[in-house]
């Protein structure tokens, strides 16, 4: 039996949130040598503190109204530089690109599926909606990169966790929303998008699918942290956040990336639009990896490269 004291694992209360923390509480536990499938073993090891945030208290307004996206994870991170967690699992797309002196991100786990999801009661795709129907959605990006494909449509600000965005399509409210395929996969609803898009035609958000484990700096390289990670998410997610660090996203900041590795290349997709749509600048590139010796360096080299690209043609055209 583990004889260590326990890994706290700190997350936000949502279903969402409590499915991603679950399947990470796991992998923590039996990198911590517990049996990750005996349920009161693994709360013993690795127990699940959950903590409310700001961003699940306001639902009523655009995250970029009250503050963006840092209101995912303030409190967490609060909690976890005070002592009362030991680490934070984090949706890494929630994670702003500048973190709190002190805390790091320590690991990357495997990504799931980055893409975005379409899903409507009638119909397969975006393309395939009446003229003026009316998309609910919360991101920016979404919805800038909605409007560039289909102007005509009347975008609704649909806020609220999965369950309630899905009940708000089912009623009407909208006729179509767009979700992280991710989130739903992580959620056993896979099965309820009309369609995918494809991830290099219409980039999803930086991070999107992945996971964030946070420490402090302290902890960043103790054998548990080391289980987590997987070096080609990281990679990737090292160059997607490299182009949202250049561009200073924030919810103001309707951008996109993609990155994938392919044979020795790490290639990178970057795209900024205007918050209605109408301009987009978009730029890619790729690093060779197999010959160098840093290649979480270079990876984020290329983010920064692509997206200050991105910010030198677009200017103040892509900020709210």
């Amino acid at each position: 039996m583990p004889t260590q004291q326990p890994v706290r694992i700190g997350a936000r209360g949502s279903k969402l949130s409590l499915a991603q923390a679950g399947h990470m509480q796991r992998r923590i536990a039996a990198a911590l040598g517990a049996d990750p499938e005996n349920p009161a073993e693994v709360e013993r090891v690795a127990p699940l503190i959950v903590i409310t945030t700001t961003g699940d208290r306001v639902q009523d307004r655009r995250l970029l109204e009250i503050g963006g996206k840092g209101l995912f994870t303030k409190e967490i991170e609060e909690a976890l530089l005070a002592g009362e967690i030991d680490c934070a699992i984090h949706s890494m797309k929630d994670v702003p690109a500048v973190l709190p002196d002190g805390l790091c991100i320590a690991a990357i786990p495997e990504r799931e599926d980055p893409r975005d999801a379409f899903l409507s009661r009638d119909v397969e795709r975006l393309e395939d909606l009446p003229q003026g129907a009316k998309l609910g959605t919360a991101s920016l990006r979404r919805q800038a990169q909605s409007l560039h494909r289909r102007p005509d449509l009347d975008v609704q600000m649909l806020r609220g966790n999965v369950d309630t965005r899905l009940a708000k399509l089912a009623a009407g409210e909208a006729d179509a929303i767009l979700l992280a395929y991710a989130g739903l996969r992580r959620l056993g609803l896979g099965h309820l998008p009309k369609s995918l898009i494809d991830p290099r035609e219409v980039p999803p958000a930086p991070g999107q699918g992945a996971l964030a484990i946070e420490t402090r700096e302290a902890d960043r390289d103790l054998p548990w942290v080391q289980a987590l990670r997987c070096e080609t998410t990281t990679l990737a997610v090292a160059a997607e956040r490299g182009a949202m660090a250049a561009l200073e996203a924030s919810c103001r900041t309707p951008i996109g990336a993609h990155a994938w590795l392919e044979g020795g290349s790490l290639k990178l997709i970057v795209e900024a639009l205007s918050p209605g749509g109408t301009e987009r600048f978009r730029h890619v590139g790729e690093s060779e990896l197999s010959q160098l010796a840093d290649p979480l360096a270079s990876a984020r080299d290329l983010g920064l490269s692509l997206g200050r690209a991105v910010q030198e043609e677009a200017g103040d055209a892509i900020i709210l």
